[in-house]
């Protein structure tokens, strides 16, 4: 019988809870209606526990109070989109009255539950039942009625959890949105799950696993229906942010202030805090107008504003995709986002982040052909180095893949050039494998040590020019490494010369080094293109 929590329990607890919460995060995302973009509310959830998580293992302290404090204060600096900031003001109203006591009982868990109900409410400017704060408000109503009969938290816990389930149960009925997707409240779902990792640490159980017996049902025809049923969006713009280094002049009055035009301009606002930090979170059309009238109380912190429109078209264009299976289709390693939106655009379904620096797994691999909605995959790996593992990717999918064995981005873009949807597989492997023969590569980085390799002696920082089996050139300065490199590689049948800069090299800077490059060669057509990528300063392309 446990009837009192003292502070090295209590820690325990607020990490088993955001602990179980991460194992689930994945399943609370799935409860979540479409087409609702900030709707990552296990992935929301869990960031913001693991913030509390992380501000109560850096307490010095293992009291209650102090634990309490840290507890509140992470939950708040952590919280994203609105089921993250809902549940740091739970969280924030339980743990201002568990900061009162040394050791916490029933009756005094009970009262911060309520507490905690109390204070999610008063933070949400148009409270709807049928979310999270329902759920909490019954849990801790029925918490402060057990706690009058009950000292021993295994029988409190397991009551105040059976009651949350059968209230979340009942939020569809509260919710159409909720009925006509098929699904109870994500963020209620989260909840539960919080308190069932406090109460499953109380309990000494070490298999944290769960089971959920509101899992949705829907052919992919339903979910297909229901992403192109649901209203349109109203508010365009989803708007999160932070006020910190408040100015001399502001009040809590001007906090209030805030609030209320905030809720002139959209929807699903919260503005909460006080003149140390104040969190915001707004749907909106006029996003510059809630950033304006924040300005006028103090600094702007982490700031987020997502076109929530473009998220569900998105999510409309994806499933509309996933609806047909075609016979083939296309996966690229690329390291950098410039890189992955010249393969997008060549058609390539899936991109892979990585490269030199980052090799993926085979399962990585395997799991990017897995989305491709086609029976034929074909893989770009794009580095020597990822070969083998995309070869081994084959064990772990049901997907026909075939490697084409390109070794740098150059080769990738010409194999996917090459592609032929109405072609066989045969057919495509052919020609993607011819016309990467074709293709010469090299790269511009910088030496990381003092060594002498291919004849070079080479310091740390000095400027490399390689090619994908020895160092080519050595310099200073980028541009002229990059010429050198250019032409150590040149040779009579070289047509086209591209430049694709990395995220270190600004578009002005590459246009420079294309007109001198045109000057050196004026029979060949040079370009730059952006790339993105880390490390290497230029990928060089020569056709």
């Amino acid at each position: 019988m446990i009837k009192s929590i003292n502070g090295q329990t209590f820690r325990k607890m607020i990490v088993a809870g955001a602990g179980l919460l991460e194992q689930n995060k994945k399943y609370v995302d799935s409860l979540n209606v479409f087409p609702v973009p900030d709707g990552d509310t296990g992935t929301n959830m869990f960031l913001t526990m693991k913030s509390a998580v992380n501000e109560v293992s850096q307490c010095p302290t293992s009291t209650v109070d102090g634990l309490s404090e840290a507890f509140a204060k992470g939950a708040l600096k952590g919280a994203r989109g609105n089921s993250g900031v809902i549940t740091s003001q739970i969280f924030k109203g339980f743990c201002t009255e568990t900061a009162k006591h040394k050791e916490i009982t029933t009756k005094i868990f009970a009262k911060a539950m309520q507490e905690g109900a109390n204070v999610a409410y008063k933070a949400v400017t148009k409270p709807k039942e049928g979310t999270i704060l329902t759920v909490i408000r019954v849990m801790a109503e029925n918490a402060v009625s057990v706690a009058k009969k009950c000292d021993d938290f295994e029988v409190f816990l397991k009551k105040v959890l059976e009651v949350g389930e059968e209230i979340l149960k009942q939020t569809p009925e509260m919710l159409p949105v909720l009925k006509k997707a098929g699904v109870v409240d994500a963020g209620g779902r989260g909840i539960i799950i919080v308190f069932t990792g406090f109460y499953k640490l109380l309990m000494g159980e070490e298999d944290f696993e769960i089971q959920f017996d509101d899992e949705k049902k829907q052919s992919f025809d339903d979910v297909i229906a229901d992403i192109n049923n649901l209203e349109e969006i109203q508010f365009g713009y989803c708007t999160e942010y932070m006020i910190i280094h408040m100015k001399k002049k502001t009040t809590e009055a001007d906090i209030d202030k805030l609030r209320e035009k905030l809720v002139e301009l959209g929807d699903s606002v919260i503005c909460i805090g006080d003149l140390n930090l104040v969190k915001v979170h707004v749907h909106s059309n006029e996003p510059n107008k809630a950033l304006e009238y924040a300005l006028e109380l103090g600094e702007l912190y982490n700031l987020k504003i997502e076109n929530m429109r473009e998220q569900n078209r998105e999510i409309k264009k994806k499933a509309n995709v996933m609806e047909e299976t075609k016979e083939h289709g296309m996966v690229a390693v690329a390291p950098g986002d410039g890189l992955a939106e010249i393969y997008k655009d060549l058609g390539v379904d899936e991109i892979i982040v990585g490269g030199q620096t980052m090799n993926p797994s085979a399962a990585d691999i395997a799991a990017a052909a897995d989305k491709v909605p086609a029976r034929n995959v074909f893989v770009f790996p794009n580095n020597k180095n990822i070969i083998l593992a995309a070869n081994q990717a084959n064990d772990l999918t049901n997907k026909n893949l075939v490697i084409i064995p390109t070794r740098s981005i150059p080769e990738g873009i010409s194999a996917a050039i090459a592609f032929n949807p109405d072609g066989t597989v045969e057919e495509n492997t052919e020609s993607m494998n011819d016309s990467i023969k074709g293709v010469k590569s090299g790269l511009v980085t910088y030496a990381v040590r003092d060594t002498h390799v291919d004849g070079f002696d080479l310091n740390v920082g000095d400027i490399i020019g390689l090619d994908d089996k020895a160092i080519l050139a050595k310099g200073k300065l980028v541009s002229e490494t990059t010429e050198s490199l250019i032409a150590n590689m040149m040779s009579d049948d070289v047509m086209n010369i591209t430049l694709f800069y990395g995220e270190d090299i600004r578009e002005d800077e590459a246009n420079k080094l294309v007109e001198s490059i045109s000057k050196i060669y004026p029979e060949v057509e040079v370009s730059a293109v952006s790339g993105g990528q880390p490390v290497y300063y230029y990928i060089v392309s020569l056709e």
